[in-house]
């Protein structure tokens, strides 16, 4: 999706949030702020993605005094369901897709929508795990089992392990490390090298031996 698609709204409205979307991720929120709740309204309407982003500083809700910075690059997101869970609550189902970079400092609208104009930057390049990583793959594959088991589903079907940048973004939504570790892991363009270092991480910590 090139940065002047036409399903592309320019500019992108956010969504900051005090996370890290990868793609491929399945993301649920609680929206209940009036300017969400018209971005929800408008991204169903239209049909249009909205873009989440990290905060590097400042309040996911309310009104504040404290300035707000964001990431430069985060995550295009698809509303894929929206209930109403009582008035004035919605509980949407999103799904994270490409990874976009602010072009210019984010604007903040009338009603206290922070928009954007972004370029939408190349998806991973669909890469086999090589036979060092077969462990990492393993033991996600694990998890998610253990997960199932738990009645917990936190990765949306298909699971693809036999691609690297899949397996790293998934461990990445389960590692604990600070955001800015994982902001740095979302911006790797190679998802070889972004598996390399969960590996590594994973290893150290004795989650994978072998």
């Amino acid at each position: 999706m090139p940065a002047n698609d036409p399903a592309l709204p320019d500019p992108l409205p956010l969504f900051p949030l005090q996370m890290v979307l990868f793609p491929g991720a399945v993301l649920w929120l609680k929206v209940f702020e009036a300017r969400y709740l018209d971005l929800m309204s408008r991204t169903l309407r239209e049909q249009q993605p909205f873009g989440v982003i990290c905060l590097k500083q400042g309040r996911e809700a309310g009104a504040t005094t404290q300035p707000v910075e964001l990431e430069e690059v985060g995550v295009l997101a698809r509303l894929e369901e929206v209930d109403a869970e009582q008035a004035g609550i919605l509980r949407v189902r999103c799904t994270g897709t490409q990874r976009f970079r602010r072009r210019a400092a984010p604007t903040m609208l009338d009603n206290g929508l922070w928009v954007c104009p972004v370029s939408v930057l190349p998806g991973d390049t669909a890469r086999m795990p090589g036979p060092a990583m077969l462990p990492t793959v393993q033991a996600l594959a694990g998890a998610i089992k253990t997960l199932a088991a738990q009645g917990r589903t936190p990765f949306a079907e298909p699971y693809r392990l036999d691609d690297a940048g899949w397996v790293a973004n998934r461990w990445c939504e389960l590692l604990p490390v600070p955001l800015s570790a994982k902001q740095k892991l979302m911006e790797l363009d190679d998802p070889v090298i972004r598996l390399s270092l969960v590996d590594g991480f994973l290893r150290d910590k004795k989650v994978v031996i072998g």
